[in-house]
């Protein structure tokens, strides 16, 4: 089943808020209506299945429910509850597109990732920290597939996050989301 951001999940994420770790905090900014949470937890490891359901159990994120279908019985009755089922359908990413000032319509892939995270790692380490830019270098020209992205992206966040604070770090682990392509 797949899963969404609850408003409390969406509230989280707000520039200025910041109730929960990292580890969920980017658990949050990878569901966006699409994947199922075990898609998620691939992508993020071991850990991921228990601190989704977590997540879920403090209403961070819920399963989308699909639309009920409408009662052939009362054909003309206009049934609130498929309106609510058609809202929840629609996917989080969709509802908030419009709003984003930053939208990316670029194409998801790992080579985008990639050239994000070296860039990434040029402003944020070649002169603060050159030894953690030439780490995170090699790391990313060793990364090949999905899960080795996102574990130098991990590494990578935690250090932006200790240098220049979890509102950066945040900032940079949404525009990750957005950049990362779904898991096939």
């Amino acid at each position: 089943m797949k899963i969404q951001r609850t408003e409390k999940g969406r509230s989280e994420l707000a520039p200025g808020v910041r109730t929960l770790g990292q580890r969920e905090r980017t658990f949050l900014l990878l569901v966006d209506g699409r994947q199922t949470l075990s898609e998620i937890s691939r992508a993020l490891g071991g850990y991921a299945t228990e601190l989704g359901a977590r997540l879920i159990a403090q209403g961070y994120v819920e399963p989308i429910r699909p639309p009920e279908i409408p009662s052939q019985r009362n054909p003309g009755v206009n049934n609130p509850s498929e309106k609510v089922a058609a809202k929840l359908a629609k996917p989080v990413g969709a509802q908030t597109a419009a709003v984003s000032a930053d939208s990316f319509e670029g194409k998801r892939s790992l080579a985008t990732v990639r050239m994000f995270l070296f860039d990434i790692s040029e402003r944020m380490f070649s002169r603060r920290a050159p030894e953690l830019a030439i780490q995170f270098r090699e790391a990313l020209r060793n990364a090949k597939d999905r899960e080795s992205m996102l574990a130098v992206s991990r590494e990578m966040l935690g250090e932006v996050e200790r240098i220049a604070g979890a509102d950066r770090a945040d900032s940079i682990s949404e525009r990750l989301a957005m950049l990362l392509p779904a898991e096939v």
